[in-house]
């Protein structure tokens, strides 16, 4: 199994997609020549527009991109593609799509078989086995809030350690420790902006210069950094 989950897509004041760019080249490598686009989680622009946009910056390293919005039948287009990627946007509509299409499972049969995954923000929500760490307003209902499971820890994408100035709501912090009071056996991990996960088998490498935050229940939550042992997220 080999993955790609990403924190988000652009850092500010970067062009989208830069600062990933090079690590998705590494990642797939030459032998992938097109991508399989899920633009789903995609609200307030049309999914040509989406394909379009991930096409501009991924056809300068070799890759071209195809909307999987344009195959009649998804699934078939998953079990012919050479890689999928999931962009991010709204999480609860790329899951109502993905169990509306039949794409759950069908895109984690092909992972298992071993094609490359990449996942950005919701993109990577959906790697968990639940979508119930995403960031997100519920636009839309889901026929269920499981996910790939491809990993079986949590991710919470654009991880902060504080509510803006002012804002005197709960931090993110404290709606994850109301989510492993919940499900004290699940491992969440904070994934700040700039940072991914590469999973390569039953191997786990944090990559980027910020820290990752870790969070069970039982433990007091905290940081590990590129370099450190991330391995226990997946057992």
């Amino acid at each position: 199994m080999r993955l790609l989950l990403i924190s988000n897509s652009t850092m500010a004041g970067e062009p989208y997609l830069e600062y990933p760019k090079p690590f998705i080249q590494d990642f797939l490598g030459k032998a992938v020549k097109k991508v399989l686009f899920v633009p789903y989680a995609g609200i307030t622009f049309s999914y040509d527009e989406y394909e379009a946009k991930v096409q501009n910056q991924l056809s300068g390293i070799g890759y071209e991109v195809e909307g999987i919005h344009r195959f009649d039948n998804p699934v078939e287009a998953v079990k012919q593609a050479e890689a999928i990627v999931v962009g991010g946007g709204n999480t609860f509509h790329l899951v109502h799509q993905l169990h509306a299409h039949g794409l759950v499972k069908a895109i984690r049969e092909r992972v298992l078989e071993g094609i490359p995954f990449i996942g950005w923000s919701a993109g990577s929500n959906v790697a968990c086995p639940t979508l119930r760490t995403t960031n997100d307003m519920p636009i839309i209902e889901p026929a269920s809030f499981n996910t790939m499971n491809l990993v079986p820890f949590q991710i919470n994408p654009h991880y902060l350690d504080a509510n803006p100035d002012g804002h005197a709501g709960e931090t993110r912090e404290a709606r994850i420790e109301e989510f492993i009071e919940i499900n004290p056996d699940v491992y969440v991990a904070g994934l700040r902006e700039g940072c991914m996960f590469r999973v390569e088998g039953n191997s786990i490498e944090h990559i980027g210069n910020r820290t990752c935050r870790i969070f069970k229940k039982g433990q007091p939550p905290y940081e590990l950094k590129s370099g450190d042992d991330f391995s226990f997220l997946l057992k």
